[in-house]
């Protein structure tokens, strides 16, 4: 036996390591030396492999279900909770929806969540027992590969079903084809004149499915990406970066330039206006995200103190009389008075009748406390175009009973950024199907502002597969982890995102949990913007939080990289659409872009050089 013993020892090469251990740790002498010799001794384990998947059903910010998926390690001989991740909910129902349809849609969340739970905690389970955490790209392949045998039983179970209810619905399903008059001019009333000339908008698209069951994919990519950095002793941004340029960590890398939500103008609001789903400030490039989310503050605080109902309006600290030492309100008209909400967003919920009062309140809150917008602080606006489509008479509602045809919509938003140059950001501001105004707002506005594709854009598991749809001309595009998204597949699409001109936004759902993943996703992806929603709210709040620890992590390690906003100048060749299989299937003639030498302006990566036609900010 001692024989046996001594053998077994010497083949895993015992003696002589820890004959190496005693000699190295002697001179030391650490206060704790059993384990200093454990952490010795550890680098010589097994790398730790999964042991078991739990998924449970757990609920986010808005109080809607969602799945939690939790990794379980074996590590040096014993099972160990390794990390969770908490995926968040996305609808693709409109505020203004009916009752009928939204609870359509919260019985479907149940059931989806509930197929989830039992995805994971089953099948995903027995499948990537014993699986490296590490191995990202293996573990995606099966997690896709399982997904899509899943939706093609599915799809087995419900033909006949779904064969009978198209049946059913199809004619009632469609969308009639409205008109739009073209000329600028409204419609007219019964008894009227009538154009003869009459142009038909493009009708909307289907929603597009999302398979039961689709959490399970990606919350278990994110928990497997989680446990992987937590398995490599780094933060997940770094592990994320890793993967994205093949192992090879960039010198210096750049935190994205937060979009802040600070007005939410409901659709439904009894105000007016509609066309501003959300006005978000953008700090500049010279500070950091602390000094920008303090200067946000404290607009907020100057935003709320105007927003009080007349007659109760406390005068600015920072307008005063020094000759009299007193104070003085400097604005003789109160603006509209605030809800007493705090939207899903983060952020006031307001509402007002004119498309320029919110963007000369915030000017004048800036002006009130010192500062100038254009130079201190920017402005985006996220419209949600295509919330305002009246397929009847065949244009957008911007204002309540004041409609405009695409054309016009084109006209006005280049007439809105000629009139408040500081903002820099428009977020859906047509649907995808217009897809001509598109075009023309890019040419018009592109070289000053963003045209940035958020709903107009499609889910990130079709940019990949589906390649025969059309991606309008745009600045960038909104993208969102939700669903059967993997981490591989973001890998993907903003490496090639990068290389065709694109600046990639990492944005947050409505339905945002405390999860703050999304953060260091956005970091270690390299994107442009981060879009997180408001200064309120836990859930929301604490993303900002993880983005300030990463802004002063890459500090402290001289690694952060200094930023400039990069626009892009459309010229007047654009193609009024894009075929995605041009971005995600370069032609042969023309090389790929490597994904870690050229990423997009204030991404994470190397340093890149400006294409042709860009203009900067800094």
């Amino acid at each position: 036996l001692r024989q046996e013993a001594a053998e077994y020892y010497r083949i895993h090469e015992v003696p002589l390591r820890l004959e190496e251990a005693l000699n190295a740790l002697f001179p030391q002498r650490p206060a704790d030396l059993y384990g200093e010799l454990a952490n010795y001794f550890s680098k010589f384990s097994k790398t730790p492999v999964i042991c078991k998947l739990v998924g449970r059903k757990v609920f986010d910010g808005v109080g809607q279900p969602t799945l939690e998926v939790e990794i379980y390690c074996t590590v040096k001989n014993y099972e160990k909770r390794i990390c969770s991740t908490v995926m968040s909910s996305h609808s693709q129902v409109p505020e203004s929806a009916s009752p009928e349809t939204t609870e359509a849609d919260e019985k479907e969340r149940n059931e989806s969540v509930n197929t989830a739970v039992e995805w994971v905690n089953e099948s995903l389970n027995t499948m990537l027992r014993d699986l490296k955490p590490t191995d990202q790209c293996k573990v995606d392949k099966m997690l896709g590969e399982y997904f899509t045998k899943k939706v093609k039983e599915r799809e087995e179970l419900q033909k006949e079903e779904a064969a009978e209810a198209e049946a059913t619905l199809a004619p009632a399903s469609c969308i009639p084809s409205a008109t739009a008059l073209p000329g600028g001019k409204k419609v007219t009333k019964s008894g009227g004149k009538v154009s003869v000339a009459e142009r038909t908008i493009p009708p909307a698209e289907p929603f597009e499915s999302v398979p039961c069951g689709s959490l399970a994919i990606g919350g278990t990519s994110l928990a497997i990406a989680k446990a992987g950095a937590t398995i490599s002793h780094i933060p997940l941004y770094l592990h994320i970066a890793l993967l994205k340029h093949h192992q090879n960590l960039p010198k210096e890398m750049a935190v994205p330039l937060p979009m802040i939500t600070l007005l939410n103008c409901e659709k439904n609001s009894p105000a007016k206006l509609k066309l501003m789903k959300e006005v978000m400030l953008i700090p500049p490039v010279q500070l950091s995200v602390k000094q920008g989310i303090e200067r946000v503050l404290d607009i907020q605080k100057e935003l709320m103190r105007l927003l009080e109902p007349p007659g109760k309006v406390q005068p600015s600290p920072q307008v005063a009389d020094s000759k009299k030492g007193r104070t003085h309100n400097t604005g003789k008209k109160a603006p509209p008075q605030a809800f007493k909400r705090i939207s899903h967003l983060g952020c006031l919920i307001t509402g007002y009748d004119k498309l320029e009062q919110p963007l000369l309140l915030l000017q004048t809150a800036c002006n009130n406390i010192g500062l100038e917008l254009g130079t201190d602080m920017y402005l985006a606006i996220n419209c949600a175009a295509h919330e305002l489509m009246d397929y009847v008479k065949g244009k957008y509602e911007i204002l309540t009973g004041t409609f405009r045809s695409p054309d016009e919509m084109v006209d006005m938003y280049v007439e809105l950024i000629n009139k408040f140059p500081f903002v820099i950001a428009l977020i859906d501001p047509l649907r995808k199907e217009d897809r001509q105004q598109w075009s023309n707002i890019c040419c018009a506005l592109g070289s000053k502002c963003y045209l940035v594709a958020e709903d107009a854009a499609t889910y990130i598991s079709r940019l990949k597969t589906v390649q025969n749809i059309n991606l309008p001309t745009c600045s960038g595009v909104v993208l969102k982890y939700i669903n059967q998204t993997k981490v591989s597949d973001l890998v993907e699409v903003t490496g090639l995102l990068d290389g065709q001109r694109h600046i990639t936004i990492l944005g947050s759902p409505d339905g945002e949990s405390s999860d703050d993943s999304l953060v260091d996703l956005a970091v270690g992806l390299g994107a442009r913007f981060l879009k997180l929603g408001g200064l309120s709210r836990g859930e929301r709040v604490t993303k900002y939080n993880r983005l300030l620890a990463i802004e002063e992590e890459l500090a402290k390690n001289r690694t952060l990289r200094e930023a400039k906003l990069e626009f892009i100048a459309f010229d007047e060749e654009s193609q009024p659409e894009k075929q995605l299989s041009d971005v995600f299937n370069p032609p042969a003639e023309a090389p790929i872009p490597p994904r870690c030498s050229e990423p997009a302006g204030r991404g994470g990566g190397l340093p890149a050089q400006l294409p042709e036609g860009h203009s900067t900010l800094t």
